[in-house]
């Protein structure tokens, strides 16, 4: 009689992975056994306070932790066998934090423009003063990170305008906000969150920086590697360690599953392109950290999704002024820009100050092209043609051999993706899904739970399953 042989069990690892978006909390099981993303949810994110002043931009911390909690609770039931929960989260902004978690001022979002309001020496701005004080190569050091959201440019304003804050106080990005009050905690901070505050030689805080610009008294977050916990989320009986969260930019792109030798162009409501280097090499564009000890050279704030809709907005406002449903106006627009051959109409989409300047204008137009088709198809070249202007800014960090392509825009428009093909002359991919940042953290929790050496391992991974994540296009 044969022996029987006993079967080990099979053992299911999940974790809960949250986004914590600039629109959107989004978060999933992560089931690293299959390899899939199930129980897929999300809420919006919390509107701005009323009643602040113009320029302001808060939003109570209080609103989202509890969102997050109850996402992650739902989830909990789903997998109680869960081993951690990892995070990325909306980069700049800050939220002032004392060492058990809880919030000490409202968050301050990265979209919050208080710099631009006159200095009280006058003459000049905040953020003209900020600037100021910060020689050129203090700003190549921060790796051309210097914006009015970011966070040490809040702190600055909170001193200069000579708000009050109490001593000992962290200043701290979002998501690490919300993992340091699941956990009762001080907050920990990864490289890839702390957007124009790192001294790319040293590594670490520039506290010289700091120190010149007046905010060195707040407490700073210890560094930590992502897949260090910071501490430990109870949940009734059960308990899960809560990882160090991470940028979502960079996250997104582990999700596109972008290579060394691609240039990722990242299209959505805003859009960025970006190249891996192993070298920091500073040029004309930011640098940020990325996993694995590379770096990303990246120009980010380009023109896509929201400058589309303020032509949108134009279209809308007739029928809105009568009461009229227009229900989705995309499927026209991208029919009848897709019919259009070549357009002698030129639309520049820098509706906001950018690194494609500030013209927003339409010129060349004539009783012919001044047709939805035209206008959209202009305004699609125009993203085209930036595209290629900031790689060309990049070539100076590296060269690339192909396209990684990704966000909802590139997915869902056909003519545009035709027009950066013809932009670029060169071989292009389209990352599999939409939900980049989850599949981002998935990679990340493939290498914590020793799966995978590193983000880049993990990432190649995922890529050799990609249909499983693969959605619809246009």
């Amino acid at each position: 009689m044969p022996r029987r042989v006993q079967v080990p069990e099979r053992q299911f690892v999940s974790l809960v992975a949250v986004d914590i978006g600039t629109s959107t909390v989004k978060a999933a099981v992560l089931d690293l056994e299959t390899l899939s993303l199930r129980h897929v949810t999300g809420v919006p994110f919390p509107p701005p306070l009323a009643g602040r002043p113009r320029l302001f931009h808060e939003v109570d911390p209080q609103v989202v932790v509890n969102s997050v909690k109850a996402l992650i609770a739902g989830l909990l039931r789903l997998a109680p066998d869960c081993s951690g929960i990892v995070m990325c989260g909306q980069m700049g902004g800050l939220i002032l934090v004392d060492d058990r978690g809880e919030p000490q001022s409202n968050y301050v979002s990265w979209q919050d423009q208080r710099l631009l309001m006159p200095h009280p020496s006058g003459g000049r701005s905040y953020f003209d003063a900020l600037r100021w004080r910060l020689s050129p190569e203090r700003q190549v050091q921060l790796g051309r990170e210097i914006s009015p959201g970011h966070t040490s440019a809040i702190l600055f304003w909170l001193k200069e305008a000579g708000q009050r804050v109490s001593q000992g106080l962290y200043g701290s990005s979002l998501a690490d906000f919300v993992v340091a009050n699941l956990c009762r905690t001080p907050p920990a901070a990864n490289a890839t969150i702390c957007v124009g505050m790192l001294d790319f030689q040293t590594g670490d805080w520039h506290r010289d920086v700091f120190a010149e610009l007046g905010i060195e008294e707040f407490a700073w977050p210890a560094l930590r590697d992502f897949r260090e916990p910071v501490g430990t989320l109870q949940d009734g009986a059960s308990a899960a360690p809560c990882y160090t969260a991470v940028g979502d930019h960079q996250c997104a792109l582990a999700g596109a599953f972008l290579r060394e030798g691609e240039l990722s162009l990242n299209i959505s409501t805003g859009s960025q392109v970006s190249l891996l280097t192993r070298k920091y090499l500073p040029g004309d564009y930011q640098t940020r950290p990325y996993f694995d000890g590379l770096f990303l050279n990246t120009i980010t704030h380009i023109p896509a999704g929201r400058a589309l809709n303020v032509l949108l907005r134009l279209l809308r406002e007739l029928t809105e002024a009568q009461e009229l449903d227009l229900r989705d106006p995309w499927p026209y627009i991208t029919r009848e820009a897709s019919r259009v051959v070549d357009s002698d109409l030129r639309v520049d989409l820098a509706f906001f100050s950018g690194p494609v300047g500030e013209r927003r204008c339409m010129s060349n137009i004539s009783e012919a092209n001044l047709t939805i088709g035209h206008v959209y198809h202009a305004a699609f070249r125009n993203m085209a043609d930036n595209y290629s202007r900031c790689a060309a800014r990049l070539a100076h960090s590296g060269v690339w051999n192909d396209l990684a392509l990704s966000g909802g825009l590139v997915r869902k428009i056909g003519v545009l993706r035709g027009l950066i093909v013809e932009a670029f002359r060169c071989l292009y991919r389209i990352a599999p899904s939409t939900e980049d940042t989850l599949l981002g953290l998935m990679a990340l929790a493939l290498v914590i739970e020793g799966r995978a050496v590193n983000v880049a391992e993990a990432a190649e991974v995922l890529r050799r399953h990609e249909s499983r994540f693969a959605v619809g296009g246009e």
